[in-house]
């Protein structure tokens, strides 16, 4: 609550605005939105029977939502352009009883926050689970008013203490390996009695974790990261809320969540979107079905969900901002709202970004989410950009595979050569891995030229990158359990036995592959052909990948030797992207080749290099 003003008479009315009104969200509004109009969720007891009133200049009270639950009000309200930043009283009122006045603050827009607003292709995400990464403040490593207290580090389901200010303390880690973005894995306190370390079962809609740190904690991250000119993507999930929202426990209405006779699952099934045959009751259980028992699927059909989802990330961008959104388990979404929501971000943001999780198979069941596609999905969804597991899977081919018509590295530049069902590939996020994939390292059975190579692709080719913590320093193991790849950063403790942020913490082959990272991270950040410049291909000839990134100003060619024995390439084929140029300097090594007509390529090797 915002209370203002002090007294004997005002102390006693806040406490009976605390006794009745236990909540209104959003917490506060802004005056000079573009949409004009706020819709506010009023909790407290018995309230379906108060008339409520607003008399402040500027703000217009349209209709009083009164729902099922008595224990619910919605205001609709719409704020002038004239209306100017101040507290003003909402009185709630009924015959015989004591006015009661909550005191609501409309503030004034911070332009300079959004000063960075938008991820990218020049940005490198680092994609960091908090509560595994570093302990900067053990006093709020337990919350006893919370559910789940337990802190085991030697546990793969328990919190282990990570928080918001562990990240700041290793921020210069970070811009040192060259990323420029953070995404955050959810920050929104997760009141939930088991797991609640990772996130997804948000129980506040406004509110941090308290034992990240708290709101403030993420104000003085996101501070921190724009004086250093780097960004913070924030974890958005619509499809649902953790059982422990107070929405959830206490319902507003009958249909705020998708309610079954006995537990139902989703059935994971992205295919009944787009299947021509697909049967009504497999398109209601992907939609409808719960992800987790923990997990109440939200009805996205209830506007006073989609309002009440789509205001509270409004409120973080113009809180706090944020410069972008991840949207997790997208296709599990209503696309009618998810393309109602997309309006709304851009209408009141046009330089906001986003990307969806679409954890699919097949290109155009991933374009399929994207907006302006090439495929007749019946609503155009707005969605930006997508987590490009098909590309996941085509490097892991590429890498791990034995090179055939259809395998091995052809896989890759079959999977680019669809690119064509996106309006703007570009705005994909390429990955080797992250909290939910058995980490890359593993994957390339611990190959340290597979992995270079994997590294290599994902800062060269189209697309964001975004890297997963730990994976400069080669941590590795199999999602099985999804644990085993939220192991602790090695460091990010008081009394770990190594400190792996630090080049004397990390073994030789570690600062090898840091090194390596480093190098074509940074080097990708100050080369701006590895962000805008076009895309050239070669179809792959035993088992060797070639292709260009260029602009007017540069030419970078990048050769993929997925071989276990070197090759010698000759360049004529290439012609097309060499463009006259006969000599080139290896970005890596900062080897000079004054002749490229022929190249030596080691095996299981990509060579990045800057044509001269």
């Amino acid at each position: 609550m915002r209370i203002v003003g002090i007294g004997c008479c005002w102390l006693w009315m806040v406490q009976l605005v605390a006794a009745q009104v236990e909540r209104v969200e959003p917490l506060h509004w802004w005056a000079g939105m573009s949409n004009p109009d706020v819709q506010l969720l009023v909790y407290g007891e018995q309230l379906a029977d108060k008339v409520v009133s607003i008399d402040y200049p500027g703000v217009q009270l349209i209709k009083t939502h009164r729902p099922e639950n008595p224990n619910y009000l919605f205001l609709d309200l719409r704020i002038a352009t004239a209306a100017k930043p101040g507290v003003f009283p909402i009185r709630f009122t009924e015959t015989g009883t004591e006015a009661i006045v909550y005191h609501y603050e409309l503030k004034a827009r911070d332009p300079e926050l959004h000063r960075l607003q938008g991820v990218n292709t020049s940005d490198l995400i680092y994609l960091i689970m908090p509560d595994r990464f570093a302990n900067g403040d053990d006093g709020n490593d337990i919350v006893p008013n919370l559910h789940e207290t337990a802190l085991n580090r030697d546990s793969l389901y328990y919190r282990h203490g990570g928080d918001l200010q562990g990240i700041i303390d290793h921020l210069d880690y970070l811009e040192e390996l060259g990323v420029t973005a953070l995404w955050l894995n959810p920050v929104l306190t997760n009141d939930q009695p088991t797991t609640s370390y990772h996130g997804y079962a948000n129980t506040e809609n406004y509110e941090i974790d308290p034992r990240f740190g708290g709101n403030e904690a993420y104000r003085k991250l996101i501070d921190a990261c724009h004086n250093r000119g780097m960004k913070v993507v924030k974890d958005l999930v619509h499809n649902h809320f953790g059982t422990n929202h107070y929405t959830v426990r206490d319902l507003p209405m009958p249909d705020w969540v998708h309610e079954w006779p006995a537990y139902t699952k989703t059935n994971y099934r992205e295919q009944v979107h787009m299947d021509p045959y697909a049967s009504k009751a497999d398109r209601v259980v992907m939609v409808d079905g719960w992800f987790d028992k923990q997990m109440a699927d939200m009805n996205h059909q209830n506007p006073f969900v989609r309002n009440y989802i789509t205001q509270s990330h409004i409120w973080w961008i113009e809180e706090m901002g944020v410069d972008g959104f991840r949207l997790d388990t997208y296709a599990y979404n209503d696309l009618d709202y998810m393309a109602e929501w997309a309006t709304k971000i851009t209408e009141e943001y046009p330089r906001m970004t986003f990307f969806g999780e679409t954890w699919v198979h097949g290109v155009p069941n991933q374009a399929f989410f994207t907006t302006g596609n090439r495929i007749n999905q019946g609503v155009d969804t707005g969605l930006q950009g997508v987590t490009d597991f098909q590309g996941l899977w085509a490097i892991y081919e590429a890498l791990n595979g034995k090179f055939g018509w259809m395998d091995g590295v052809v896989r890759l530049y079959n999977t680019l050569a669809n690119d064509f069902m996106y309006e703007d590939p570009s705005r994909n996020v390429v990955f080797l891995d992250n909290h939910d994939l058995s980490r890359f390292y593993s994957v390339v059975g611990e190959d340290d030229l597979k992995f270079r190579s994997g590294i290599a692709w994902l800062l060269t080719t189209r697309g964001i990158p975004q890297l997963y913590y730990g994976t400069e320093i080669l941590m590795k193991n199999y999602a099985n359990p999804d644990g085993l790849v939220r192991e602790d950063f090695p460091g990010g403790w008081k009394g770990d036995r190594v400190d792996k942020f630090t080049a004397s913490g990390r073994s030789a082959a570690e600062n090898e592959a840091f090194d390596y990272v480093k190098k074509l991270a940074n080097y990708r950040k100050q080369h701006a052909v590895l962000h805008t410049g076009k895309l050239l291909q070669f179809i792959p000839e035993n088992g060797v990948y070639v292709y260009f990134r260029y602009d007017e100003q540069a030419t970078v060619m990048v050769i993929m030797n997925s071989n276990a024995e070197a090759v010698t390439l000759d360049t004529e084929r290439f012609a097309e992207g060499l463009r006259g140029r006969r000599g080139a300097v290896n970005v890596v090594t900062d080897e000079v080749l004054t002749d490229i007509g022929r190249i030596a390529v080691p095996a299981t090797t990509t060579m990045v290099l800057e044509l001269r």
